[in-house]
């Protein structure tokens, strides 16, 4: 329980900063606002130039403001952030969905540079790197040694489009150094990971977040589906805490007719202003299933509730976060920024998902985990709705404003210990543990094609045993062969992904994912109801 909870809490750490719907706004579009004297603005000044000019003790006068910053947006609600200079160029590349690089995935393993996995298709993948190399140099920089932090690595390996960098690499499997010259490119931070037909008429498409390329790689997806035979669709946006409200809506419009509503948002004067779809929907009132969990936040919500009050699809699996805020950034002229919250959104049917915030954001978040506690997560007979918040679809399905997306179809959360090991995949635990098997001996899976490791490849109970030795030796404790299967299906798909891809993985993954045999099943009936 204790690992299950510690899971809970940190993921309400990551939903603080991660949720966000809304548009960039620059400060010189409030140059009105920011010109104009303002007694309490002025007070702010003169005290912040009283302590740089006549403080006793030399004082980071910038350290001060974000204190200051921060403790005011604390006061208005859980989702008006401030983002400090060092952290936008993170966010803007998370945001916009790409960034200038050599395009790896690395570990520092034993204080080296180890690649993981060079990006398909990237500078890196284009110049023969492999899994399981290690970089030592790039250019005249060294990058492995006790010292070395992510940050340092990044930065050399980080760079203007079309420079190059010059990387001294081990190869391990080989024995031998070599000289790359990589050339900086465009590498995708892909927000639709993953993409398949699970059935000859049913796809299956996994959306992470809502970035300026999600709807680009959505269309995708979904294009490519529909030429393989999808006419049905799992849209899986389970853990996704939001992104930009236009691209939601795009994603929304393909599934909605011409004229139907998606959303309203009403902003500080009450202003209301529509999103309605249009003709151009690809998937139009085709079956569809939307999975959200409680970690389905914000624009994953709009989605759900788009669909839910227009009576299309089956919303699939655990209330939703609960988030209905609508924030804008903008710039504060130093590198930083700040998302201010500057509306809410209702769903067709005129309800708030919006968790109440009034008691600060220490009961926000507390909220949130009380739903381990509470058994909601367990029974949905368990989940508090109130009759004031009862909303009525066009069919007459009655669905609930406050607190987040109720689903058509729950699906509770597993046990202690199968929670325990959906989150050492989340986590990256295990497949720490399974790079460093392959890196033992990568040789031994090239035998392997992608369609022969789904069919023939098989988690020995050496590999299984391996596994319980060192995460007993990483002080986990739980009854392992009690949950054999799921774990060696895990220890697969984590094998999958190192060797072959996101895709992969997600399709190994999903044949032990309580949502998807919902799902499997569900069509199965309607299957048979419909041949009836």
């Amino acid at each position: 329980m204790k690992n299950t909870l510690a899971f809970i809490f940190a993921v309400t750490i990551a939903l603080a900063v991660g949720i966000y719907v809304g548009s960039k706004v620059h400060s010189s579009g409030f140059s009105d606002i920011f010109s104009n004297s303002n007694k309490k603005k002025d007070k702010l000044n003169k005290l912040i130039d009283f302590i740089d000019q006549e403080y006793i003790d030399a004082i980071n006068t910038d350290s001060i403001v974000d204190v200051t910053v921060n403790n005011i947006l604390e006061k208005l609600d859980p989702h008006s952030v401030y983002i400090t200079k060092e952290e936008m160029t993170r966010v803007t590349e998370n945001m916009q969905g790409d960034f200038v690089g050599v395009g790896i995935n690395f570990y520092n393993y034993k204080d080296t540079i180890t690649v993981i996995r060079a990006i398909e298709n990237g500078p890196s993948y284009k110049e023969g790197i492999l899994a399981g190399d290690r970089i030592l140099m790039a250019g005249k920089d060294t990058l492995y040694g006790k010292n070395i932090t992510n940050k340092f690595v990044l930065n050399r390996l980080k760079g203007a489009e079309g420079t190059t960098v010059a990387l001294e690499v081990y190869r391990r499997s080989e024995n031998k150094k070599i000289r790359v010259l990589v050339q900086r490119g465009v590498v995708p931070i892909k927000s639709v990971p993953a993409y398949y037909m699970m059935r000859p008429d049913l796809g299956y498409i996994k959306i992470t977040r809502f970035a300026a390329s999600t709807y680009t790689e959505f269309k995708q997806a979904l294009t490519k589906l529909q030429k393989r035979g999808a006419k049905k669709l799992i849209l899986d946006l389970r853990d996704n805490p939001g992104g930009y409200l236009n691209v939601a809506e795009q994603i929304a419009d393909e599934f909605l007719g011409d004229g139907k509503l998606i959303l309203f948002t009403k902003n500080k004067s009450g202003k209301i202003e529509k999103t309605m779809a249009s003709a151009k929907g690809s998937f139009e009132n085709k079956p569809i299933y939307v999975l959200i969990n409680e970690r389905s936040a914000s624009a994953s919500e709009v989605i759900a509730g788009a669909l839910q009050d227009n009576d299309i699809g089956t919303i699939v699996g655990r209330r939703s976060f609960g988030k209905g805020l609508v924030q804008r950034e903008m710039d504060l002229g130093d590198g930083s920024a700040v998302r201010l919250t500057v509306a809410r959104y209702y769903t067709p049917t005129g309800r708030s998902i919006q968790k109440d915030y009034t008691k600060g954001t220490v009961d926000y978040y507390k909220r949130f985990t009380e739903r381990y506690h509470s058994g909601e997560l367990v029974s949905v007979d368990s989940i508090k709705v109130a009759d004031s918040l009862k909303f009525v679809t066009p069919k007459g399905k009655i669905v609930y404003g406050g607190g987040g997306v109720i689903p058509d179809i729950f699906v509770p959360i597993g046990t202690n210990e199968e929670e325990t090991i959906r989150s050492m995949q989340r986590s990256g635990y295990l497949s720490y543990f399974i790079f460093e098997h392959l890196d033992e001996d990568r040789n031994a899976y090239n035998q392997y094609t992608r369609n022969e490791f789904i069919e023939d490849f098989k988690v020995d109970d050496i590999l299984f045993q391996n596994f319980i030795d060192y995460a007993i030796k990483n002080r986990l404790r739980m009854d392992f062969y009690a949950h054999e299967k799921i774990i060696k299906a895990h220890l697969k798909a984590a094998l999958s992904e190192q060797l072959f891809g996101a895709n992969m993985y997600a399709q190994l993954k999903g044949l032990v994912d309580p949502m998807l045999t919902k799902v499997r099943a569900l069509n199965d009936f309607e299957i048979s109801n419909s041949s009836n």
